[in-house]
């Protein structure tokens, strides 16, 4: 059980102090019981450790307890989940169950930019000494399916649930838990250092792991290099040439879609691609950039939607040698990738920004902090692809 606060404890005293049930700034009027005297109700939620940032929901349960000694014919739960320095439209999601197989929407408002509240639309009979158990999913969306959302974010999530009963009423019972928000994490490995304009391709791998409770759908994985490189992937024992992505606000670089799009990855799961990049014999000599990033819902325009980026690797371009007929390869040491802050976050380009705008990066630790500030694909100086980050986090409330 993640509850790391069971607070506010009260009697059934409708007009305890603190208690009174907010949703979208009113509190709820003195309940009017149908029931023969009013119930004593506490309430417990199992909530989920983590979500994934743009992932699909994961299950907990919350139950409802009658401990005293009158019934109620109409028990009522209620959520708040406050991602605290501000969420886009369509951020959260919460579904319920009762009976059967079938997940409903509890429908959500939300209030002060990041808060969403909602009440289960179906009420229930609770009988002294009894316990009901109802099963619940909360999910991080982001957006919508191939629509992710291109900013905001938050590395943890303040879920309340509340009971009250009747038509009306003050909460009886008040639990709160933190979630904890993961996000996709992608990684280049066995990257040369070196290559040769011209020469053998180079041969690595790109990964995409899962290491949250959600499974995700419509998953890319998009590698940023150069107009200098040609790209292919191993597919079903064949090299494939991939097309590069272009914008023209950033003519220097080419993104290459190595996995997907809308590949699904299950929770606590990757999946991995081989990956050839061949220089061309005009690419300039020096340094250039490998830069991996997992796009979730991939909408309208370049790259938009739900991004995390992970560390990059340096490549370093040689002119082949003026006496050799053919170029030959060099050693293939593994190239040192880029340190970067870890952090998770949401970006997006569009038609008119080009690559340029909000590219979020993700390191080891996955956790999903704020949208990027600014984030530069730039061609710098002798070929060497520069990625230019400006990150601003939010500071919580």
């Amino acid at each position: 059980m993640n509850t790391v606060a069971r607070s506010l404890r009260s009697s059934a005293v409708a007009s305890a102090a603190g208690l009174l049930l907010t949703l979208t700034g009113a509190a709820l009027a003195p309940a009017a019981l149908a029931d023969s005297g009013p119930p004593t109700l506490t309430v417990s939620t199992d909530a989920p450790a983590t979500v994934g940032l743009g992932g699909l929901p994961v299950a907990f349960t919350t139950t409802a307890s009658n401990t005293g000694s009158n019934d109620t014919s109409s028990a009522r739960l209620i959520y708040r989940i406050d991602g605290e320095n501000g969420l886009p439209e369509n951020a959260l999601s919460l579904e319920y169950r009762l009976d059967g197989t079938t997940w409903k929407k509890v429908p959500l408002e939300v209030s002060k930019g990041s808060v969403y509240g909602g009440e289960l639309p179906e009420q229930f009979p609770l009988a002294a000494g009894k316990s009901r158990t109802v099963q619940l999913r909360l999910g991080m969306p982001m957006g919508t399916p191939h629509n992710g959302s291109s900013n905001g974010g938050t590395d943890h999530l303040k879920l309340t649930t509340m009971i009250s009963y009747g038509a009306s009423g003050a909460a009886n019972d008040t639990d709160v838990d933190n979630v904890s928000v993961g996000g996709l994490e992608t990684r280049l490995s066995g990257v040369p250092a070196t290559a040769v304009a011209g020469g053998p391709g180079i041969t690595f791998k790109a990964t995409v792991d899962n290491p949250t409770p959600s499974a995700y759908e419509n998953v890319s994985d998009v590698i940023m290099t150069s107009r200098h490189a040609s790209v292919q992937v191993l597919r079903s024992g064949k090299w494939t040439t991939l097309k590069p992505i272009t914008d023209s606000a950033e003519p220097d670089v080419y993104g290459f879609n190595v996995i997907g799009p809308d590949v699904s990855i299950k929770a606590h799961g990757s999946t991995s691609t081989q990956v050839r990049v061949t220089y061309l014999k005009d690419a300039p000599a020096g340094k250039t950039i490998l830069n991996p990033c997992a796009i979730v819902n991939e909408g309208p325009g370049t790259f938009r939607g739900t991004l995390s980026c992970g560390d990059r690797a340096t490549v370093t371009v040689k002119k082949a040698a003026a006496t050799s007929g053919t170029p030959s390869p060099s050693p293939s040491v593994t190239a040192t990738a880029s340190s970067s802050p870890a952090t998770t976050g949401t970006g997006s380009t569009s038609a008119s920004s080009g690559m340029s705008a909000q590219l979020a990066e993700t390191g080891s630790g996955g956790l999903s902090a704020t949208a990027v500030g600014a984030a530069g694909l730039v061609a710098a100086g002798a070929g060497a692809l520069g990625f230019t980050a400006v990150r601003r986090r939010r500071g919580r409330v």
